[in-house]
């Protein structure tokens, strides 16, 4: 007789919290059928199988954990009535195969890990997505078998031409979709024979795209700017301070405190991946310092922006941070067009412009270091942008006879 059990799994998520797994066993032999729900250890009771009141969804997480128990228990007993023995992974493949989990009910196990993870941004930015996805559909539920490439085709389509989006921004949907389908089939919810993506099916193409940086010119012209109002100088520091620090991403700019400085050092933990980095206190990123170390009364943080947020708040942190990169981005194009600077300027143009300077002076492998890429290959094709000298120089030796 299989028993069917509520139990958490040892394998952590990157938020640190566990996963509530449903396990059958039979014969001494026993299987895992995830509920896409995680919990912190200490919220877990092993003895009564459920998550403790002190967890403060606890009685949402616990009414879902026994339904999810009910129905395979359900399905085990049909399963056991059946005159051919039935393998724990039988019984896996029929709770799964009837457990009616369609595309959207998986995106939903897919942005509930991103919030676990505190990937705010990422998850509204998604959510959007998959909004988006479901105004094509017209409909709220598109399981697995009715996901095919013509379909994902049409919906290309849809984005490019109706919509009017970018190609690089219709990747980026396709991405998703991708992402939650490789999530049912890791998860035995979608079978892999199903998969719209790849050769002679749905192909992804990541179109180039053009990355453009400042010349050292064009950054003096902001490191020696007079005339800005307040606002503007500020922003033009932010911008700076990212670009002197190999493009740093804004998050992490306005999260600086006096404290991750040390021995001449910046020692950060980036928000993106929780990189770990220390690096070198340039003399020009020490002037800009110095100004605002004079009139410091921000909470310990080195520019004022997030001054008054609780950095614990997760995502109260995300969402003004989208809200300030808006006001830096508006007021450094002001600051910009009345520098005579004719590109176009964001707070992500600083990292484009650390590279455009680097250019091939830097080994590669100290370019990812400074970059702080996992991979040499993402730096390669990152620098590669940047990097026309060769190519300069053979059209010379063609065109000048």
């Amino acid at each position: 007789m299989a028993t069917v059990r509520a139990v958490i799994r040892k394998k952590r998520n990157k938020a640190g919290l566990l996963p509530i797994a449903i396990r059958i066993t039979k014969d001494r032999k026993s299987t895992f059928i995830s509920t896409g729900q995680y919990v912190d250890e200490k919220f877990w009771d092993k003895k009564n199988r459920c998550v403790r009141k002190s967890h403060p969804n606890s009685k949402v997480l616990n009414n879902f954990i026994s339904t999810k128990v009910a129905e395979a228990n359900d399905k085990v007993l049909k399963s056991e009535m059946n005159p051919e023995y039935q393998t724990v992974s039988d019984i896996k493949t029929k709770i799964i195969a009837t457990k009616g989990l369609d595309f959207f009910a998986v995106a939903e196990m897919h942005l509930e890990n991103l919030k676990n993870r505190n990937k705010h941004h990422q998850y509204d930015t998604e959510l959007g997505r998959i909004k988006k996805f479901k105004e094509f559909l017209d409909k709220d539920i598109l399981p697995f078998n009715k996901l095919n490439a013509t379909v994902l085709k049409k919906f290309e389509t849809f984005l490019l031409h109706k919509k009017k989006l970018a190609p690089r921004t219709v990747v980026n949907y396709l991405i998703l979709i991708r992402t939650i389908f490789n999530l049912a089939i890791s998860e035995s919810i979608a079978d892999r024979g199903l998969y719209p993506f790849g050769k002679g099916k749905m192909t992804i193409k990541i179109p180039e795209a053009q990355k453009i940086g400042f010349s050292a010119d064009e950054i003096q012209k902001l490191e020696n700017a007079e005339g800005l109002t307040e606002a503007q100088q500020k922003a033009v520091h932010v911008w700076l301070v990212s670009f002197y620090f190999a493009g740093i991403r804004v998050g992490d700019v306005l999260k600086l405190k006096w404290s991750d400085f040390n021995d001449g050092r910046l020692l950060y933990r980036m928000n993106k991946n929780s990189k770990l980095v220390s690096l070198k206190i340039p003399d020009k990123a020490i002037e800009i310092f110095n100004f605002y170390r004079e009139k410091s009364n921000y909470n310990g943080l080195v520019f004022p922006q997030l001054k008054g947020v609780d950095l614990n708040d997760t995502q109260e942190v995300s969402k003004r941070t989208q809200s300030i990169t808006r006001n830096l981005n508006r007021r450094l194009k002001i600051a910009a067009k009345s520098l005579g600077i004719q590109k176009n300027i964001s707070m992500h143009i600083a990292r484009h412009s650390f590279g455009n300077i680097s250019g091939d002076k830097i080994p590669i492998q100290m370019l990812q270091k400074l970059y702080r890429h996992s991979s040499v290959t993402t730096t390669i094709r990152y620098q590669a942008n940047f990097i026309h000298k060769d190519a300069d120089d053979a059209l010379d030796s063609v065109v000048n006879f």
